[in-house]
Parts: structure tokens; sequence; C-alpha cells
């Protein structure tokens, strides 16, 4: 079992809180990702998996081995370098033998765990090659080699596909998704790129100043974001979020932004009664947006198109409306003009509302 379990682990750097109050518990052959913005805390956390980072205060362990003091080598893991760290004076196979000749292993089980690594990465032919000889996907393919051979009961990887362009870069991914159904073990992966988050992670774990925001699937956190945080985080283009004013009478409640009101409907109404007479964070994703023929007092957003963004398979348009601006999904082969009106109908059981002091959905999410 590679089960991994992060207790209440908290790292500083003198005074500067990286990670604070982690806790969390990643099952045997699970695949979890740790994304957040630069800073957040995400490669340090992975760095205390690994034990190239010491832990100020908390525990953690593998399967039901407390790690904290152990020596990186003796921990069971194999990480993936965002830098990829091959030797350029060794070739390939030297490389991926690295590890286990430093174990003395048998000459017979370094060529026979090398050439079925090399064989599930595809890479038979580069054996004889120097680093310098291979392109950035090649090189990535060495270094997750270099990983495999050693059989390891936990992956971690650090940003692996950032150095590759963003067509290997979708390709890879699928690859690495495929790689480790193969090989049923535990994954870590550390990466800012929410879509590689989203299409990798059987969980997600989004970070920001060193604290967990919210643990999920991917569905989980788009359907469902705990707090503001999350909700602009998750989702590309991002979900539109501005402040508005919740209004109540009798059973209605409206929401009052910019140049326009919309009135809830009884079954969304009933959830933000309590929060008549405030302002609130509301949030829509483009996608949340259907294009109506007139204007509709209550139920609809006049606005006035900014900039239209055609990308194929979709045609986002991003508008105003008095001091709010949104961006909207319209249609693949839409056909609107910048400078025009449109008229925007939210679908309202997918519009999400937050606390403007705690950030939090008020839906309880």
């Amino acid at each position: 079992m590679a089960e991994v379990r992060l207790e209440k682990v908290c790292k500083l750097f003198d005074e500067v809180v990286a990670v604070d109050d982690f806790n969390l518990s990643i099952q045997d052959k699970e695949f979890v990702v740790l994304v957040g913005p630069s800073g957040c805390g995400k490669t340090t956390t992975l760095r205390m998996i690994a034990g190239l980072e010491s832990i100020t205060s908390g525990d953690v362990y593998i399967g039901d081995r407390l790690i904290n003091k152990l020596p990186a080598k003796d921990r069971n893991i194999a990480m993936v370098f965002q830098n990829y760290a091959l030797y350029p004076h060794m070739t390939v196979f030297d490389n991926m033998a690295f590890s286990l000749e430093m174990r003395k292993r048998s000459k017979e089980e370094i060529k026979e765990r090398v050439q079925e690594a090399a064989e599930i990465l595809g890479i038979q032919g580069l054996l004889l090659r120097r680093p310098k000889q291979l392109s950035g996907g090649q090189r990535q393919r060495v270094a997750l080699g270099r990983a495999i051979v050693r059989k390891p009961g936990v992956f971690l990887f650090d940003e692996p596909l950032s150095n590759l362009d963003a067509k290997l870069r979708v390709q890879t991914r699928l690859e690495l998704k495929k790689l480790h159904e193969r090989l049923a073990t535990t994954a870590v992966y550390v990466t800012h790129d929410q879509i590689e988050a989203m299409t990798m992670g059987d969980r997600i774990v989004v970070m920001h100043n060193g604290f967990i925001q919210q643990v999920g699937s991917p569905l989980e956190l788009y359907d469902r974001p705990a707090n503001q945080f999350v909700a602009g985080f998750i989702g590309s283009p991002a979900m539109n979020l501005f402040e508005a004013e919740l209004s109540g009478a009798g059973d209605g409640v409206s929401l009052q932004a910019g140049d326009f009101t919309l009135e809830l409907p009884p079954d969304k109404a009933m959830y933000f009664r309590d929060y008549t007479e405030q302002k609130v964070i509301v949030g829509i994703r483009p996608e949340d947006f259907k294009r109506a023929a007139e204007h509709s007092p209550g139920q609809t957003i006049p606005a006035t198109v900014e900039v239209v963004e055609p990308i194929g398979n979709e045609t986002y348009v991003n508008v105003t409306s008095g001091d709010v601006m949104l961006t909207a999904a319209v249609g693949r082969r839409t056909k609107i003009e910048p400078h025009s009106t449109i008229n925007l109908i939210p679908i309202f059981e997918n519009m999400h509302l937050f606390d403007i002091r705690s950030q939090k959905s008020i839906l309880g999410y």
C-alpha cells in the first residue's frame, strides 16, 4: 500500500508561512493534483513529501510509516522535475540506470528494468543517445523512465510539462494519465495550470497562500466551488465575478448590479433571503448565459459588446453593463460586432453567490 497522509503539516521559511495546517489523505493508486498560483505552497508541499524540504510541524506518512526524518532515498518515492535533471554526459540508458546502479542492482536486472521502461514510453531507439540529441518531449520521457525503473510506491511530479509546447503538452498529459493507469501507483502532481489539473486528477487540491481552499473531483470544484477563490481559479475562461446588492420583497429576491436588476426564481431565492439588503459577490460562468432577442426587465442583462473572441469551437464576447464587465459564450458561429448591444439571460440554476466578507459560498458547498 502507498497511501500518503499529511496531518497538520506546516512549513516556515524564517517568519514566512509557506504551508499552514495542511491535512490530506491520498489513497493508494490515486492521482492527486496540487494546483494554485505561484507562491501558494504546492511545490513546497511536494518537496516535504519527497524529503527535499524539512517539516516545521505536523506529520507525513507513506503507508503506516512516519517519514518526517527519513532520508529521501529511503522513502520509496520517485520524483520527476520540471527541468528533467538529466546528466548531459550520459546516454539515455545510463541516465535511466543510474539510480539502480547506486543501489547495487545486478547488470541483468538493470538492463531488464531499463528495457521495460523504454518499451512503456516508446523510447527503445533512443537508449544510446545523449540528452542534447533529444527533443524536449523525448527528454521528458527519459526523465519519466528514470522514475519508472525504480518501481516506487509513489510518483511525485513537479510541473513536468511546463517546458513543452502547447501541442506536446496536451499529448504528454494524455500519456501520463495512461501511464498512471498502467503502473497503478499513487501519484502526486503539482501544476499551476488548472486545465492540466482538471484533465488529469482523480482529485484536485486547490491551494492559495499556503492553505488548502478545497479538495474534490474536477467536476465538484467546477460545479460547487467552496469560495470565491476556487470559483475564479477553476475554469477557462474564468467565472464572471461581480458585486451586487440583494433586495427582498415578500417571497421574492432580486439582485442589482451595473445597469440591470435580476429577479431570482423562487427555488433560488429561498437560499438568499438571509442576505437581503446586503452586498454579495455573484458568480456566473461564461457558458451559463443565453442570448435574448430583446431586453426583458428582471430577466435579462442588457450589455454593450467590447471585444469578440472567436476561437473556432466557441465565440466569447466581452461585454459591459454599467460598471460590470462580463464574458459570455455565445455559440460557435455567432456573428456579433464590437460596440453592438446584446441581451443576456443568466441560467439561474447555475448561478453562485458568495459572502462579500468571508468569500465563502452562500450555498454552503
